[in-house]
């Protein structure tokens, strides 16, 4: 191995070994906003918003909560997009097909009321 090849594998070696850092205040930043989404969480029940308009900013804040959590500290948002695909994308489809069994559900319900009545 010639003194080129040698210096380039102790540089390949190295890298690998200090791997990605992050600095600190990222951390200590989206813990803060962590912690301001659930106050707005928290504050939607303590408002006592009702019916939609409650369920909407709940689930908004969760998401918005989820993201953050996925992104940093998953260290997806540093992933190659194959990576954040495999690991994101299966998940995603799995909600797809239980909206689709939802409203396959909300039919099934409604054709069996309208051919077979209310009663049991």
């Amino acid at each position: 191995m010639n003194e080129t090849t040698a210096h380039t594998h102790i540089q390949v070696g190295q890298q690998l070994q200090t791997g990605q850092q992050h600095p600190i205040r990222l951390y200590l930043f989206v813990w803060g906003l962590l912690f301001v989404l659930s106050a707005f969480s928290y504050m939607v029940d303590y408002l006592g918003f009702q019916g939609y308009l409650r369920w909407t900013l709940i689930l908004l804040f969760m998401m918005l909560k989820a993201g953050l959590i996925v992104a940093v500290f998953m260290h997806m948002a540093w992933e190659r997009l194959a990576l954040v695909y495999a690991i994101l994308l299966p998940p995603l489809l799995v909600l797809v097909f239980v909206a689709l069994m939802v409203s396959e559900a909300d039919y099934t319900i409604f054709t069996r009321l309208a051919f077979f009545g209310t009663g049991p």
